[in-house]
């Protein structure tokens, strides 16, 4: 089987071209294995892309535990430069994703701007927030990233009593003077990733929230840097919501 290796801010993904179905969705196991770093290529997750009647293209994605599950930001605007590498679009698409349609801008060859869902409902509690970005996410903001124990401090907070059966990324926030650096637990991978598009995105609208201020907000993360920018409805929905950053190509193999 052919595949790719794309990267998103360190968030990498085995790419597929699938629309000649070379691997079915039911194959937990083996993208499990796929995924694996020892035992297979190595990656956060699996994206399939295979055709769609009314869309350029649909994007499955599977997280490293083989399982299809919410939205994956960097895994979208990956499959957006895979799907031009593909010569499926140009330098403007509309694609089919798990949580619906999402439209994307790649005017550079790897530079790719993705929108995302509206939001609709945020949770603003006293230490930290819950809301979806095609994703659910817990985000709190803390004085120093550095003293944050992502694995320990965020699996408290993914197997706590309220999250445990569906689970949620956690986020942990540490404001700069350019914008936002961020650290994510996520499920599925069941650990720290370098980086979460649909969590920077849920920790930019944090932020906003708590300071009224920045709706483009520049985005360190320990992978690289993304940038979000959004349109406040108001305290509690959002629209217009652009992820932004380098999809980049890092090699081609068989397995």
């Amino acid at each position: 089987m052919k595949f790719y290796k794309y990267q998103g801010a360190g968030n990498d993904f085995v790419m597929i071209d699938n629309r000649i179905k070379v691997l079915e969705i039911n194959e937990h196991q083996r993208i499990e294995k796929l995924c694996d770093r020892r035992f297979g290529i190595g990656g956060d997750g699996l994206i399939l892309i295979e055709n769609h009647d009314e869309y350029d293209f649909e994007m499955i994605y599977f997280n490293a535990d083989g399982y299809q599950t919410s939205m994956c930001g960097n895994g979208g605007r990956c499959a957006v430069a895979f799907a031009k590498f593909l010569g499926i679009i140009g330098t403007k698409t509309r694609f089919l994703a798990i949580d619906g349609a999402h439209e994307a801008v790649i005017e550079q060859s790897d530079f790719v701007e993705l929108k995302m869902s509206n939001v609709l409902k945020v949770e603003v509690h006293e230490n930290h927030f819950v809301l979806d970005t095609g994703s659910p996410h817990y985000v709190t903001f803390v004085n120093d990233l550095n003293e944050v124990n992502v694995y320990n401090d965020g699996r408290a907070v993914r197997y706590n009593d309220r999250f445990k059966e569906k689970g949620i990324n956690v986020n942990f926030v540490e404001n700069t003077t350019e914008g936002i650096s961020v650290v994510t637990y996520e499920r599925g991978v069941e650990d720290e990733t370098l980086a979460c598009g649909t969590g920077v995105t849920a920790c930019a609208i944090a932020h906003w929230i708590k300071n009224k201020s920045l709706t483009s907000i520049p985005i360190k993360v320990k992978g690289g840097n993304l940038s979000v920018r959004f349109e406040p409805k108001n305290d509690n929905q959002f629209e217009n919501i652009w992820l932004c950053g380098g999809a980049t190509f890092v090699f081609e193999g068989e397995i």
